[in-house]
């Protein structure tokens, strides 16, 4: 992240019209729109003057002696000279003009991001990027308007927490071209339609041209404009008004007595005049056009529109909102067709309701959320390289064993000890050599088993969210604030359990995976079973069996020590069924049962404890997936505020 940056700057770089917003770093407060001219948003115009030199918007128009003025110059990058001279003292007169006024710092703190239609190519996009650089901006960024009017309509309350994470077709009607986005899951899916040349400023020309058409000095008129281009601009940028006017009224003008107008002056003795009412404009926009393949503008929009469902369909996707932006969704009928093709209530259609600035501010917004998230990340990631995460995992590892022994040495007991002891009682099983060896099976098949790994996942659970997710949170809430993320961002909030948490991302899955392995190998591997079994049956077992067998003779009349007679009563004696059942009862399996699980548990904690060295391999891999757990949330927090 460059720490220099204290602003970004929203500049909606229009085909028709030109608006900025600028929005501060380290705030979160509504970006502000910014003034050149003194306006808010201008007409996307430039001229030269010879004295005055580069003059933009409005100044470009009114300004008596322009050489040479140019206006809906935007397109996708091309080599032509004109068109990247005109790029460039565009963007650069704006940028010298709102440094003289002061409005933005410049230089190495202000960061730019400029729209482009969402079609474009990465390619395009990085080649409209250096081209926009040669102005002398430092710092700038090329983003999909769609983008941008994501953004605003999240910041602005119009996109619920569901309908962020569904389907949002983003319908971007430009004075260039339309634009069809889908947003899915928060990732954007631009819809390809081929050559897309349906921009409103098609209204303009055919207004235009209808106007020539009926003005009694049409023919002088087309030669003026042959001379002198400006002219026409000039007039082409009146057609533009009316319709705009037109569309922001439409019902002051739906008499046939009531027109919205525009005015140009060629000569004091002719002048241009367009107008517009319902009527003329329901024939202007149901009109073939030449631009359109001879299919009116209304026709080639419904079809677009419809195209853009039925690719959809063909996903199984439908929208759950339809979002209208840019100045000409402004335009009634366009809401219309789109209402109709994607009705409630399977669709919301939702216009922007202010259009106009919606880009801008949206540009300036993702800015600051980029720069964010790009600090946030790397942030996290200076804590997750740090040995910051296996401090705090080996801190706790005692803490998870002291959660473990207990629960498994009462489970081992009720689901190999036992069951073992009573079928050597009732003479299933001969020798008591071979009552350790089943026990040592039982113990194996049991820890495999789905109950066993169900009773670790839920002390590891426990162990997580008791131990290590609060002493987590210390570490990851500062930067949480420090970006103005919610902290719940890097949080495991109601724990690790995934189906809690989020069943997309999986956090807490791998996380016990690689837990409750390690557990059920240490305790499988190693003769871990078996020696502690051997220490329990020898202490609760044998003993009661030895007082009762003990006085016996083996062997040639000699008599054995206690020593020898404990292995030969575990290895070599068939004990009689009477001995066995006065030796070990069925109460006294229960009372051995219940005397051993002390004994067993604190054996158990014993042997993982000495197996310290065991434990760095597991500390190591919780580390590594505890990384990946955090930037997964990192990330879905970052997709969240971008």
């Amino acid at each position: 992240m460059n720490t220099q940056v204290t602003e970004t700057i929203g500049f909606d770089l229009g085909h028709g019209e030109t608006a900025l917003a600028k929005a501060k770093v380290d705030s979160i407060e509504t970006p502000d729109m910014l003034e050149v001219n003194n306006k808010k948003i201008q007409i996307t115009a430039i001229g030269w003057h010879p004295e005055l030199g580069v003059l933009v918007g409005d100044q470009a128009l009114i300004q008596a002696g322009v050489d040479r003025l140019q206006i809906g110059f935007k397109e996708k990058p091309n080599n032509s000279p004109n068109y990247r001279k005109t790029m460039r003292s565009f963007v650069e007169a704006y940028y010298n003009l709102l440094k003289q006024s002061k409005q933005i710092e410049g230089g190495e703190h202000s960061q730019f991001y400029i729209g482009c239609p969402s079609g474009w190519s990465p390619t395009e996009r990085q080649e409209y990027q250096s081209l926009l650089k040669e102005s002398g901006i430092p710092l700038i960024s090329v983003v999909p308007e769609s983008r941008a009017a994501f953004m605003q309509a999240k910041e602005g309350g119009k996109l619920g927490f569901n309908e962020l994470k569904s389907t949002v077709l983003i319908v971007d009607i430009g004075s260039s071209t339309t634009d069809f986005t889908l947003v899915k899951s928060l990732n954007e899916m631009p819809l390809d339609f081929g050559q897309n040349t349906l921009g409103a400023s098609l209204i303009d020309r055919a207004i235009l041209a209808r106007t020539l058409a009926e003005h009694e000095e049409g023919q002088f008129l087309k030669e003026v404009f042959e001379e002198y281009p400006h002219h026409r601009f000039r007039c082409e940028i009146q057609c533009r008004k009316v319709k705009e006017d037109y569309f922001s009224n439409e019902q002051l003008y739906a008499s046939s007595g009531a027109f919205a107008r525009g005015f140009e002056f060629i000569t004091p003795q002719i002048h241009f005049i367009p107008q517009v009412n319902k009527e003329i404009m329901a024939e202007i926009i149901n009109q073939p056009l030449p631009e359109l393949h001879n299919k009116s503008w209304a026709q080639a929009f419904r079809e677009a529109v419809k195209e853009a469902k039925e690719e959809l369909a063909s996903q199984g996707i439908i929208p759950k909102v339809v979002l209208m932006t840019g100045g000409a969704s402004r335009m009634k009928f366009t809401r219309d067709i789109c209402a109709e093709i994607f009705p409630e209530p399977d669709t919301n259609v939702r216009p922007d309701p202010e259009p106009e600035r919606c880009i801008a501010l949206g540009l300036s917004r993702v800015g600051r959320w980029d720069l964010r998230a790009a600090g946030f990340k790397e942030e996290l990631n200076k804590l997750c390289e740090s040995p910051t995460l296996k401090e705090l995992i080996s801190k706790h590892i005692p803490d998870l064993i002291t959660l473990l022994n207990q629960p498994l040495a009462e489970a081992l007991i009720e689901n190999a000890v036992k069951p073992v002891l009573k079928d050597w009682q009732s003479n299933k099983i001969r020798t008591l050599a071979d009552v350790q060896t089943e026990m040592e099976k039982r113990a194996e098949q049991w820890l495999k088993s789905d109950r066993a790994q169900q009773i670790i996942n839920a002390q590891c659970v426990t162990w997580f969210n008791r131990k290590i997710q609060p002493d987590l949170a210390t570490e990851t809430d500062p930067i949480c604030q420090r970006y103005q993320i919610s902290k719940s961002s890097l949080r495991f909030e109601e724990g690790i359990d995934p189906a809690i948490v989020n069943p997309n991302l999986n956090l807490g899955d791998d996380i016990l995976a690689v837990v409750v392995s390690f557990i059920i190998n240490l305790i499988i591997a190693g003769g871990t079973i078996g020696s502690l079994l051997t220490l329990i049956l020898t202490g609760h077992f044998v003993l009661p069996i030895l007082l009762v067998y003990g006085a016996a003779v083996l062997g040639e009349g000699v008599r054995l020590n206690r020593e020898r007679l404990e292995e030969i009563l575990r290895t070599k004696l068939d004990i009689p069924g009477w001995i066995r059942f006065l030796a070990v009862g069925e109460k006294k399996i229960d009372q051995m049962c219940k005397e051993m699980k002390p004994d067993l548990s604190e054996n158990l904690r014993k042997k993982m404890l000495e197996n310290q060295g065991a434990f760095d391999d597991l500390i190591n891999k919780v580390v590594q997936q505890l990384k990946k757990a955090l930037y997964a949330k990192a990330e879905e927090a970052v997709i969240l505020i971008q």
